[in-house]
């Protein structure tokens, strides 16, 4: 299993790829530039935001880290951009930790986890890339550290509808180095990226984000992500994970996927289906998979504003299948062949650069044998079949 996140805040490429973000009825309202002079290099802005929170979980497993209640950093960043002229850039600081609800299975080392600044090989720069943006033209081309382009969810839980993250999420592709070229032009918006997937230092995966706005309450999205090549199996992903050992199917897959924003006033509703898949591959160390492997999962998000107050509700419901392509020797969420489905309601306050929210989430098996016949489940002998975890988060954002 892997622990992957995307962030699409910059405003380079992301302008031209996430039509959905600037239509949708969010929950919060996120970070607000300041304008600052940056002499030679022109208008500047800046930006950022840091929250924490308390927590509660149910169930909790035996890893060392896993522990019933507790308190962490949440995300913290602060971002430099230049969005004008040709030559553009984005510079991104800090760290994030997220929360895949009920993604780890009950021996897990840690299902709740501080932010790192380590998660990738660029160290605390979560993002820096340079942008072409020729004025008469709907194209831009941005290269360095460059978000991915799958799924609706974001890597900043103040973008997302709750601060727990879906297992759809869970299973994408996060930050990596590589080449994007966006294009813009009425209700039209396509973006294709090429560059080290997963953060691995190989370069041989693909992305593509399209959107169509219908009008300005309706946008449909499809995405695809897949590696070109074989990635591995002594490659590193994220600054130190062996893919021979872990997450080797991740960085070896095909993902297609689609979101669809409806907007009706304060209410936002963004269904979401997405399928990943790994051909077999027996070449790794003990064995690899000698069968196919994948997962399908689908999610409803949504946020309803209170109109004239501060205050708003965001929540999601999912459903998640995937296979194993042996027995037991990788799984793509919580344990292998895991059928789950999960709800999260996060209502929330906001007053200018100040927020609070409550998280209350849970996750239940609908399966959980692996192809050997073990079972493996929630709490410290693996034995429950669902999982509650609730939180009390704040922060701020300028």
């Amino acid at each position: 299993m892997i622990n992957m996140r995307r962030q699409l805040l910059g405003l380079g490429f992301v302008a031209a790829s996430s039509l959905l973000a600037m239509q949708a009825a969010n929950a919060m309202t996120g970070p607000q530039a300041i304008s600052i002079d940056g002499g030679p290099l022109g208008s500047l802005s800046l930006s950022g935001g840091a929250d924490g929170y308390g927590y509660y979980l149910g169930n909790a497993g035996q890893g060392s880290k896993e522990q019933n209640s507790g308190a962490a950093l949440g995300n913290a960043m602060i971002e430099l951009q230049k969005s004008s002229g040709l030559v553009q850039f984005t510079v991104e600081v800090g760290a994030n930790g997220n929360e895949t609800l009920g993604a780890l299975s009950y021996n897990a080392q840690g299902h709740v986890a501080e932010a790192a600044t380590n998660n990738y090989v660029t160290g605390p720069l979560y993002a820096g890339y340079v942008t072409l943006a020729p004025s008469n033209l709907p194209i831009t081309i941005s290269a360095g550290q460059l978000g991915s382009l799958e799924g609706y969810e974001g890597s900043f839980d103040w973008s997302n509808p709750s601060q727990f993250t879906t297992l759809l999420f869970y299973v994408e592709n996060a930050q990596s180095r590589g080449v994007n070229v966006a294009y813009s032009q009425g209700p039209i918006s396509a973006t294709v990226q090429f560059g080290d997937g997963f953060d691995s230092g190989v370069a041989n995966f693909l992305q593509a984000l399209g959107s169509y706005s219908f009008n300005a309450n309706n946008t449909l999205s499809l995405y695809y992500a897949g590696n070109l090549g074989r990635t591995g199996p002594y490659t590193f992903a994220y600054g130190g994970i062996n893919t021979a050992a872990y997450g080797a199917p991740a960085v070896n897959s095909q993902m297609v996927g689609a979101y669809y924003s409806y907007t009706n006033g304060n209410l936002n509703l963004v269904p979401e289906v997405q399928y990943v898949y790994a051909k077999p591959d027996a070449r790794y160390p003990g064995g690899g998979w000698v069968k196919g492997t994948g997962a399908f999962g689908a999610a409803l998000f949504g946020t309803y504003s209170l109109a004239n107050t501060p205050y708003s509700l965001g929540g999601w419901v999912e459903y998640f299948d995937s296979h194993s392509g042996s027995a037991d020797n990788y799984s793509w969420a919580i344990g292998p062949n895991a059928q789950a489905i999960g709800l999260a309601l996060s209502p929330t306050w906001q007053y200018k650069d100040l927020f609070a929210r409550a998280n209350a989430g849970y996750i239940y098996l609908l399966h959980h044998r692996s192809g050997a016949g073990a079972s493996y489940g929630y709490g410290t002998g693996g034995s429950s079949k669902g999982q509650f975890m609730g939180t009390l988060e704040a922060g701020v954002l300028f």
